[in-house]
């Protein structure tokens, strides 16, 4: 039988709550496990509860999205967060990102899109909705000076890293260069802390900065 994820919700909005709660409850392996309806709660909510994924909002009372998210990934760097926003266009995304989230979802996607989100999110896996993943590409590709180098990787964390860049989950980037997964796994441990990003989303996008293309 699969584990049971548990779930936590951040949004300001009670009929958003009530939807994710009546799509979650449907859900065999999703379990519910605390809402909130602030900033400053969701932080006391992942502080007390530990879930496994929380759904963000970013525009919220008290305290934004974006610093709930800074707080929480700064007190345990593992916490697995998803945003859901109805902005695609919003100029947060990418501070999100930076901030520690694991991936967007747009309110508007149907409900099956949002469930298996979740599900890759706890996964490990980087989650964002095309219109999401554009306007992200889009922000990486603007000019910086504070880009740092790729030197300290090794050709296979590169390797990896070209799978990553594609999408691809652990087991699939194991497949591809034939290794195993553990092996995949120690690889990028390695990538996010020489990178000093914190998940692979971020890893991704920094691929995509530093002009990094799929093989």
């Amino acid at each position: 039988m699969a584990d049971t994820i548990r779930i936590a919700i951040a949004d300001d909005h009670p009929i958003v709550r009530q939807g994710l709660r009546v799509a979650l409850g449907a859900q065999d392996d999703l379990e519910l496990v605390g809402e909130a309806s602030n900033g400053a709660e969701a932080v006391e909510l992942a502080r007390s509860l530990e879930p496994d994924v929380m759904i963000m909002d970013l525009k919220m009372p008290i305290k934004d999205g974006i610093t709930a998210i800074q707080e929480i990934t700064q007190e345990d760097e593992d916490a697995c967060i998803l945003v859901l926003t109805s902005f695609p266009d919003d100029k947060n995304v990418f501070s999100a990102i930076k901030a520690g989230a694991m991936g967007f979802l747009l309110k508007e996607s149907p409900p099956e899109d949002l469930l298996a989100s979740i599900r890759n999110a706890y996964s490990g896996e980087a989650v964002l909705h095309p219109t999401i993943a554009h306007k992200l590409i889009q922000e990486v590709k603007a000019p910086s000076d504070s880009r740092s180098s790729l030197d300290p990787l090794t050709p296979r964390e590169m390797d990896v890293l070209k799978c990553l860049s594609r999408g691809l989950s652990n087991r699939e980037i194991a497949g591809e260069l034939t290794v195993s997964v553990r092996t995949v796994t120690t690889h990028m441990r390695n990538i996010l802390d020489k990178l000093h990003v914190s998940n692979r989303t971020q890893a991704a996008l920094y691929a995509l900065e530093h002009g990094v293309r799929p093989n």
